[in-house]
């Protein structure tokens, strides 16, 4: 299956078949990718046990879901038993002992949000990419970079205050029947905004690593398309094009991404205590200066390798899927308009 390296007829394909491609490319990546990020935070949980009100950031491929340490409970998943010298020992004793399903701990409560997130940001650019075209002539290339940037504010518009209140759900222990009177709390003691505090960091490594990711992207199929002589895409090429243009997009965003985690994790603990979110120092700036003057420049680009390892081939594996499922229904869709120009099926 190819995808067209130019742009598709918005006609191509209904917006309804592009969210089920982009759902198929997000629960792929999240199967793909999530063992990698839960052999890590047993690792990490290893050298540094996690305690009582202490956060930790999982990773699903998609998004980053903040995780509250439960007290003496030695039955979670990132608690369990064990000795890895390392990754590859790790993924080898947990097949073993635990069952490969433990590969997946905590997965599904996080697809609730990552999983309709994805959806909106994909369908929203594939959308905006188009309109955008259709009124910059003359500089259709510039689309991706912009539709890249506002489908992104969207999805993280409508999932932040999503994700915080299920943080605090988790921090109070309530079930999500108590989710009206959580934010009626939240709201009552700090206001409306308060539902999106953290909606700036998130903004300041997501928007800039959308609008990079999706100018590369473009570029670079239609780059290789052009190497290979062909006017379609194969899977190797969106996979290709999609990890390239994920690792420039992580590394150039990476200080961003160490200042919104360390944020993330902040409020979180906070949560935990009870405490009041405004008492919390924690601006982009106080972060980033805090960890410059602990940990120098270099600190703002701590875990750039794992980073990397992470970001690159859940891009690639994200856009390829989607690319090959719009592609699949492109096709599906020809067909089915020329079986009814046939005669006698108007």
């Amino acid at each position: 299956m190819t995808s067209k390296c130019h742009e598709m007829t918005p006609g191509g394909i209904t917006p309804v078949q592009q969210m089920v491609a982009s759902c198929s490319g997000a629960i792929l990546t999240s199967l793909l990718v999530t063992p990698l990020d839960v052999v890590k935070i047993r690792l990490q949980a290893q050298h540094n046990p996690f305690l009582k009100g202490r956060c930790f950031v999982y990773c699903n491929g998609l998004m980053d879901h903040l995780c509250l340490c439960e007290n003496g409970n030695s039955k979670v998943w990132y608690k369990a038993p064990g000795h890895f010298s390392g990754t590859l020992d790790a993924f080898i004793k947990i097949i073993r002992h635990e069952g490969i399903k433990s590969l997946w701990s905590g997965l599904p409560p996080t697809l609730v949000m990552a999983v309709p997130a994805t959806v909106i940001y994909f369908t929203c650019y594939d959308q905006l990419c188009v309109a955008l075209k259709a009124r910059m002539e003359g500089q259709t290339e510039m689309a991706p970079l912009f539709a890249g940037a506002i489908a992104r504010v969207g999805s993280v518009t409508v999932i932040s205050p999503l994700e915080l209140i299920r943080t605090k759900l988790q921090s109070q222990k309530q079930s999500y029947r108590e989710l009206g009177a959580c934010i009626r709390t939240a709201v009552e003691s700090a206001g409306w905004l308060s539902l999106w505090r953290g909606w700036g960091p998130t903004l300041l490594r997501d928007v800039p690593f959308s609008a990079m990711y999706w100018y590369n992207y473009e570029k670079g199929k239609a780059w290789m398309c052009e190497r290979n002589n062909t006017t379609e895409a194969t899977f190797a090429i969106t996979f290709l094009s999609g990890a390239a243009s994920g690792a420039i997009a992580s590394i150039a965003t990476l200080p961003f991404d160490v200042v919104k985690t360390r944020r993330q994790v902040e409020l979180g603990e906070l949560q935990a205590l009870n405490l009041s979110l405004c008492k919390s120092s924690s601006s982009t700036w106080s972060v980033m200066s805090r960890i410059v003057a602990e940990s120098g420049p270099r600190g703002l680009f701590a875990g750039f390798l794992p980073r990397l390892i992470k970001v690159a081939p859940a891009c690639a594996i994200m856009i390829s899927t989607y690319e090959f499922g719009k592609a699949f229904f492109h096709k599906q869709n020809q067909e089915t308009r020329l079986v009814r120009l046939q005669p006698g099926n108007s």
